[in-house]
């Protein structure tokens, strides 16, 4: 089986997925896929030590930078890949076989690297114009302390849950502006050097412990305005750069940055399937006449339903991702029903990982809440992604929803 397939081991039930997309201009996704994957006995061998240090290993994000994978999305113009969103979920997945966390961090830092090439040119010049491998980090969630002076804000605050903060070197965080009334005026991402910053410890979780998702803390920090990108703007698909040739990077906002949540989590579904196939014919169920759990009708229907559960979470998550993209290449805003069916998508993709993740650690029994089973960390790494806000399935659900009976959407301008 090819590495391009989304499976990597020898399930005939399973659906195979041909990348469908090269990389422009550099290495193939093939080729890219082939370094993630190559890279999975490292982070596998470093995923239990992440996961105890809160913070992906230096030697996989080292790695992980050697391969041009945090080059993915940055553009072509300083040596980047400026892949789509397709490649995006091929290559985290890859890396979510091996160490949720650490694929987390590329994920997150990759769709830093897209949103940072929505800024003006000359705030990307001072992002890769001097350091092509340069990553940033980010947070939507904005701080309401900032003021105006000339050109530009001076912020405040603290950002809490930053993946990918402690390996980056810039980092995109929310600022809300208010008028000379104190009313709001205006909601951005700043992007701002992590020299300016500091980070404060605050990731202890049950899960996802090693994507080191800390808090970003920043103080009368000045931003000035060439890297303020206008939320709203952006939700509209009204982006300054004044690149507008490159197709990457006029893809539907909030489509785009939602569905990369799934990227970690496909992997993470394939991971423990792959991990109870191969246990099973050297496992008994106890206190049967089993003396192998393949012989189980039970284990058997309970292995189709996760295989099945992890292909569905493929299906749709590749279906979005694939509309995202040829949106972009026709550089057209998605309609806002398909919109709001990618966040629903993200939320139904993590959901099935997750029911996935919960039959078959039913199939392998307690085995798999071992501390030396990767398959429980597994089970805890989705299950905390899961709960991102921006992936919430009840939210996705409701949104999607109001979109299709034409109900005005009061919950969120993040569509």
């Amino acid at each position: 089986m090819k590495t391009s397939e989304y499976v990597t081991h020898n399930e005939p039930a399973l659906a195979q997925w041909p990348v469908q997309q090269p990389v422009k201009s550099g290495p193939s996704l093939q080729e890219l896929v082939r370094r993630a994957t190559g890279l999975q006995p490292l982070l596998m061998k470093n995923a239990a030590e992440a996961e105890r240090n809160r913070r992906a290993s230096e030697e996989s994000i080292e790695a992980i930078a050697s391969a041009g994978l945090f080059r993915l999305m940055v553009p072509r113009r300083y040596g980047g890949y400026e892949g789509t969103l397709r490649a995006h979920l091929e290559v985290s997945a890859a890396l979510g076989e091996a160490c949720g966390g650490t694929a987390w961090v590329v994920a997150l830092t990759n769709v830093c690297a897209w949103i940072t090439s929505l800024y003006p040119q000359q705030a990307q010049d001072e992002v890769w114009g001097a350091n092509p491998d340069a990553r940033v980090a980010g947070v939507f969630t904005p701080s309401t302390q900032s003021r105006r002076v000339e050109g530009g804000l001076v912020v405040s605050g603290k950002w809490y849950f930053s993946s990918g903060s402690l390996h980056a070197d810039w980092a995109s965080i929310g600022v809300i502006e208010h008028d000379e009334n104190g009313a709001f005026k205006k909601q951005y991402l700043a992007l701002v050097p992590m020299s300016e910053l500091s980070i404060e410890d605050t990731w202890f979780t049950a899960g996802m412990r090693a994507s080191g998702s800390n808090c970003i803390v920043g103080n009368e920090v000045f931003v000035p305005d060439h890297r303020l990108l206008d939320m709203m703007a952006a939700i509209d698909r009204r982006y300054p750069t004044e690149c507008k040739d490159e197709a990457s990077y006029r893809a539907s906002f909030v489509p785009f940055a939602a569905l990369i949540l799934t990227g970690p989590q496909l992997g993470l579904g394939r991971a423990a399937l792959k991990f109870v196939i191969e246990k099973a014919p050297q496992r008994a169920i106890t206190y049967t006449s089993y003396e192998k759990q393949t012989d189980s009708t039970v284990f058997q229907t309970q292995v189709a339903e996760a295989a099945i559960k992890v292909d569905n979470a493929h299906l749709r998550a590749f279906r979005a991702a694939d509309e995202i993209d040829a949106a972009a290449l026709r550089d057209e805003q998605l309609d806002d029903v398909t919109r709001a069916r990618a966040r629903a998508d993200t939320g139904m993709v993590t959901t099935y990982i997750t029911e996935a993740l919960n039959t078959l650690l039913w199939a392998h029994g307690a085995g798999g809440f071992a501390e030396s089973s990767p398959l429980q960390r597994w089970w805890r790494d989705s299950n905390t992604a899961a709960r991102h806000a921006v992936g919430l399935p009840a939210i996705g659900l409701e949104l999607y929803g109001k979109a299709l009976l034409g109900v005005e959407n009061n919950i969120t301008p993040l569509v």
